[in-house]
């Protein structure tokens, strides 16, 4: 893929997530051409025309609802389609129903657009990565999962408040599952190069095992207290999806926690997760092996393992490409 800010985007899935999702990247001006798909069509058409009023406050873009055949030639596709997480479900809950649709999703998308690179949102994100890498028969570079880029933003988040500090100075990481394995990676996290327990000491802010426990469960059950109050989540993610296209599209080499293919990755093989990647034109170019403790080292091991069971009963491994 050539470099470029502006390109064909599908999404395939018109629900809360793919629409915030279409809005974000229109506001960022990401795509000169965006198609949506979706079973609903009279919905997708209202979201369709919905953000079309809105051309006079953005750069030019045409904004189809279509079939899968006007996602032809798309440079990304993104899938958000799905069932939704309800309150009392947990992402992997949902393994069953998604690969189901996951399977009517990806011939078409692979048939009409050979050279794309498929982003993965729906969840179980790391399940369905996978399943997609599979099914599609694309290398694994061009199989990403949305992973725990969203969960690292509710790491920063809940780190700056308690140490009253912009978010965007908060360098760290959520790895392994996007899900209830998932843990933040402490012994990497530091405010703009100072190690965090420094400075939080500094700034005279509170910060022990405690607080770590505490972030660290907020962040594991964000999505379950969104849900609970509102029904899903969407602002959020919709910004993730964001984050991630224009990495791809500005060939940034930016490093972000996508779920990518893990091979021999702490002794963790053939399983997607969570890690973070340089992601640029190419979609994943390098996986990085970061430097973990001990005890992260066994949460990711962990966190692999829950996957690879769940896997292994929903999706065989002698399910290859199509």
């Amino acid at each position: 893929m050539e470099k470029k800010r502006s390109a064909k985007i599908s999404i395939v899935g018109a629900g809360s997530v793919g629409a915030t999702a279409a809005y974000a990247l229109v506001i960022g001006g990401l795509a000169s051409e965006l198609v949506i798909v979706d079973v609903n069509k009279e919905k997708t058409l209202g979201e369709v025309l919905d953000l079309s009023h809105g051309a006079g406050f953005v750069k030019p873009v045409n904004i189809k609802a279509g079939e899968y055949k006007d996602t032809k030639d798309s440079d990304i596709v993104i899938i958000t389609a799905g069932a939704a997480q309800k309150p009392g479900e947990t992402r992997i809950d949902l393994v069953n129903k998604n690969i189901k649709i996951l399977k009517s999703i990806v011939p078409e998308v692979v048939k009409y657009s050979p050279n794309s690179i498929l982003l993965v949102v729906s969840n179980p994100v790391d399940i369905l990565s996978y399943v997609a890498y599979k099914l599609s028969g694309f290398p694994k570079e061009r199989v990403i999962g949305s992973g725990t880029v969203l969960d690292t933003s509710r790491l920063k988040y809940e780190i700056s408040k308690r140490l009253k500090i912009d978010a965007r100075d908060v360098h760290t990481y959520i790895i392994g599952e996007h899900g209830d394995t998932e843990f933040p990676a402490w012994s990497l996290t530091n405010i703009q190069g100072i190690e965090i327990d420094e400075y939080a000491k500094e700034v005279g802010c509170k910060y022990n095992e405690a607080v770590r426990a505490e972030i660290h469960e907020n962040v594991k059950n964000a999505a379950y207290e969104v849900i609970n109050r509102k029904g899903a989540t969407f602002y959020a993610i919709g910004l993730a999806i964001k984050r991630i296209v224009e990495a791809i599209l500005g060939d940034e080499k930016c490093i972000l926690p996508v779920s990518t293919l893990v091979e021999d990755y702490y002794d963790i093989n053939n399983i997607y997760l969570g890690i973070p990647a340089i992601v640029g034109r190419n979609g994943v170019e390098r996986v990085l092996k970061i430097s973990l403790n001990d005890d992260e080292i066994k949460k990711l091991q962990s966190s692999a393992n829950v996957l690879e069971t769940v896997l292994d009963a929903s999706f065989p491994k002698e399910e290859v490409a199509i």
